[in-house]
């Protein structure tokens, strides 16, 4: 055959192509180990200090929803929120940064929730919210405060509905003040008290992890029709089930979308829980870097 050699240095090439595609990481389609199908994912490519892709995420501004139906965020938080990218952007190394900073007095973060409020679990399946975070680079001497996380709440509110804890929020992460220890929670009934316990929820104990702060780390939460089963690193260490509320209760709060939420917030109730907010002490700049989020279902 006439150019045998570039015939099959192209056939190598194609091959060496086709074995890298092999080895990429799953996208949204791809199955994945345990008979999960991803159908959603953001690896944060892109360039440095660029915005998130407007397609899939957005900007929560200011410090309450429109119409502001809970002021603070609800949570009695102290910053402002923006869309700029000096507290919301890539960094150039695929991540995502949320940034606190502290200017004149006044802290501003970031906080964006996906576009989509459709994720949930299959009929008689599974839903797994996932994401690889490194925790603000803080410790308790110079994190008071900080409240980063990871987290989802029920699709009707974004049509303005202000039924929380009604419509249900699950915390896949959260962590406060630089304490080398996460927790998850997850909201539901009526506030104060009800069958959740709120405003306090349905919380795991504190998950010790002394490099959460600085280091990536695997969080997960697991939905499906009668448990939320929340991971760290791959290890299950909190669970609710629907035998622990009622089940409209149970319905209300897992049984519909839900859309997902990354911020980092400063103050507020929880930090105060454990120490109290920021202090002259507190250290702004240090960011909460997400690798990536992804979603996926697993069905029977």
């Amino acid at each position: 055959m006439r150019n045998a050699p570039a015939v099959r240095a192209l056939a190598a090439l194609t091959a060496l192509i086709l074995l890298l595609a092999g080895c990429s990481e799953p996208g949204p389609g791809r199955q994945e180990p345990g008979g999960f199908r991803e159908v959603f994912r953001d690896d944060f490519g892109g360039g440095a200090d660029t915005p998130v892709s407007a397609d899939r995420w957005l900007h929560d501004i200011g410090t309450c929803y429109p119409g502001c139906p809970a002021p603070q965020w609800g949570t009695g938080e102290i910053e402002t929120m923006t869309d700029s990218v000096e507290n919301v952007s890539l960094d150039g190394k695929g991540h995502l940064a949320i940034t606190p900073l502290l200017r004149n007095g006044t802290w501003t973060s970031g906080r964006i929730e996906t576009r989509r409020a459709d994720f949930r679990y299959p009929p008689g399946g599974t839903m797994r919210v996932e994401a690889r975070i490194a925790l603000p680079y803080v410790t308790p001497g110079d994190g008071a405060g900080y409240w980063p996380a990871f987290w989802m709440l029920g699709e009707r509110l974004r049509d303005g509905y202000t039924g929380w804890p009604g419509v249900g929020e699950i915390d896949v992460m959260e962590a406060v003040n630089g304490l080398p220890q996460i927790f998850g929670a997850m909201h539901c009934g009526v506030s104060p008290g009800g069958p959740c316990a709120e405003p306090k929820g349905l919380n795991s104990p504190p998950q010790p992890c002394a490099t959460c702060h600085g280091t990536f780390h695997t969080y997960a939460v697991e939905v499906s029709a009668d448990q939320v089963r929340w991971y760290l690193d791959g290890t299950h260490f909190f669970t609710v089930t629907s035998a622990q509320v009622d089940p409209e209760t149970w319905r209300n709060a897992v049984d519909h979308g839900f859309f997902l939420i990354l911020n980092v917030a400063i103050g507020g109730g929880y930090p105060a829980a454990y120490g109290g907010g920021p202090n002259p002490a507190t250290v702004p700049g240090r960011p909460m870097l997400v690798d990536y989020v992804a979603v996926s279902e697993q069905r029977p």
